[in-house]
């Protein structure tokens, strides 16, 4: 006689390292005068884009790499505005010889006008002698002022030569700028998030190449409803725990609080209802605590974020500042 053996089998519910830290953090009346909420961490991004159209030549940061503020990420093809550029300071060189020539042109001028000037003197007191006809009067009388004439017109030339000097250097540094632009570097020391374009593309201008990440603005986003947020200043304490190293509690301070209330996101867990209306609080880790663990940084990281309903009142041992040697 055959027997047949059943086992029951009670499944077992998997519980994710997340889940873990909600129950250990969790709960409403976990802590007295604590508030707390999930969030994910993040850093400030940069979009590093091109003012100017062009061909990339070299594309040389790598997504993931910190590079250094300065560094040059990329490099837009820049002969023509080279070559716009010799054009623009040759212009200039022009511009100054010709100024060269008017200031010449002035001195003839002057020596014309200083001779006209002794002959129209010569005549005046000879016609008045009688010796010296009055057209020979006028004619001298003429010569001085087409001698005037002249050298105001040098000197015209001279103010056009020094305007065209003006504009011809403006000019150049106009070039010498975008010849800079056309090199492409990173604005902050970062992290490169993504790299959006390869050596031998054309593109726009404007167009992003890099986004970097702020390692030095890292935060965690996180919602309270009014009570909570009632009670909150800007530079107020706070506590940030993260699903990967729960046995770290790192400090922060709360640097944002939205004057204007929305309902909680759907990304957020919370234990009130989704039809609640929410706070957005930003909770800010200390750059100098971001300095020394820039490697760890990481955008997206789950955790929980805490802060004193109670301000003044000391942390419960559990939410004391703990963090690597």
């Amino acid at each position: 006689m055959a027997c047949a053996i059943v086992l029951t089998v009670t499944p077992l519910k998997a519980q994710s390292t997340f889940e873990a830290l909600l129950e250990r953090f969790g709960g409403k009346n976990r802590y007295e005068d604590v508030a707390s909420s999930n969030g994910r961490i993040e850093a400030q991004s940069v979009d590093v884009a091109t003012k100017y159209a062009g061909r990339l030549t070299e594309v040389n940061a790598l997504e993931g790499e910190i590079v250094e503020a300065g560094a040059v990420l990329a490099q837009i093809d820049d002969r023509q505005t080279r070559a716009e550029l010799l054009a623009a300071q040759a212009a200039v060189q022009r511009a100054r010889a010709a100024k060269q020539v008017a200031e010449a042109s002035v001195m003839q001028a002057e020596s014309g006008l200083d001779l006209a000037q002794t002959t129209y003197e010569r005549m005046v007191q000879l016609n008045a002698k009688g010796h010296a006809s009055q057209s020979v009067l006028d004619d001298a009388t003429n010569a001085r002022k087409s001698a005037e004439a002249s050298l105001a017109m040098a000197k015209a030339q001279i103010a056009d030569a020094e305007a065209s000097i003006a504009a011809g250097e403006a000019d150049v540094e106009r070039l010498k700028i975008a010849v800079e632009d056309l090199t492409i570097r990173a604005p902050i020391r970062g992290r490169v998030l993504y790299r959006l374009h390869e050596p031998g593309e054309v593109v726009p201008a404007g167009a992003a190449l890099f986004t970097l990440l702020d390692l030095t603005d890292v935060y965690m986003t996180i919602y309270f409803p009014a009570p909570v947020v009632g009670v909150l200043a800007a530079n107020d304490e706070a506590r940030i725990v993260l699903d990967p190293i729960p046995q770290y509690v790192i400090p922060a301070r709360v640097t944002f609080i939205s004057p204007e209330a929305q309902f909680t996101p759907k990304t957020v867990e919370t234990a009130e209802e989704r039809e609640d209306l929410v706070f957005r609080v930003k909770l800010t880790i200390p750059r100098e605590l971001l300095q020394r663990f820039e490697q760890y940084v990481k955008s997206g990281v789950r955790g929980l974020g805490f802060v004193r309903t109670a301000p003044g009142k000391d942390w419960p041992a559990d939410l004391a500042v703990k963090l690597p040697e």
